[in-house]
């Protein structure tokens, strides 16, 4: 583990909440983002399936300076943990174990690998992961993430997939280190939806967790 790792473990024990933004207009997903970071959600998520999203990673990136934990999503490749990275990414998550764990654990940055199974957390592991996505959580419901942590106690779980407001205090207690949340939170925000619904939002997940 490095510092970098350290740093990425202890945002996520300490807020709880990894926002993820995916739609299909780069604009109001950039608005998203920084919407997002003005109601104090610290961890941002930004799937490469985006439109624009590595457009809208940089300019997020020169919009909330250089210590925001912005990071990029659905990230499978090597060739796109380094286009993240160059874009001001500082940590990449994937949704299954592939070359893009590797690549950026080369590339020096803190990486959420998706894993569900306990070969595929082994792996994940192996491969430099620093946390485990544990995607999609919505199979197994809280009910598996107990029964992973019995053999895996120390590694840091973080669902991701169908978690939304009454869930997700339901994964804390049971040992997740952070709950990743998508649509339920961005709703239709990064589509052009209303931002004021969206901060409305925020603060009722922040409340709940």
């Amino acid at each position: 583990m490095t510092e970098h790792d350290d740093v990425f473990l202890r945002a996520l024990a300490g807020h709880r909440l990894l926002a993820i933004v995916r739609g299909p207009d780069a604009g109001a997903a950039l608005r998203t983002v920084v919407t997002l970071a003005e109601e104090g959600v610290r961890l941002i998520e930004v799937s490469l399936v985006t439109a624009g999203a590595l457009e809208v990673i940089r300019e997020a990136r020169a919009s909330l300076g250089p210590d925001a934990d912005l990071g990029a999503g659905t990230v499978v490749t090597g060739d796109d943990a380094r286009a993240a990275a160059e874009a001001g990414a500082s940590f990449l998550v994937t949704p299954a174990v592939s070359e893009a764990v590797a690549a950026g654990r080369a590339l020096g940055l803190p990486v959420l690998a998706g894993a569900l199974t306990p070969t595929e957390v082994v792996a994940a592991r192996a491969a430099g992961a620093s946390a485990i996505k544990l995607f999609p959580a919505s199979l197994g419901g809280v009910r598996h993430l107990r029964a992973l942590r019995d053999p895996f106690p120390d590694v840091p779980f973080v669902p991701v997939g169908g978690v939304g407001v009454a869930e997700a205090a339901d994964y804390l207690a049971a040992g997740a280190v952070a709950v990743g949340v998508g649509s339920p939170l961005v709703g239709d925000a990064a589509a052009g939806g209303d931002l004021a619904e969206l901060r409305a939002r925020v603060r009722r997940l922040r409340e709940a967790l």
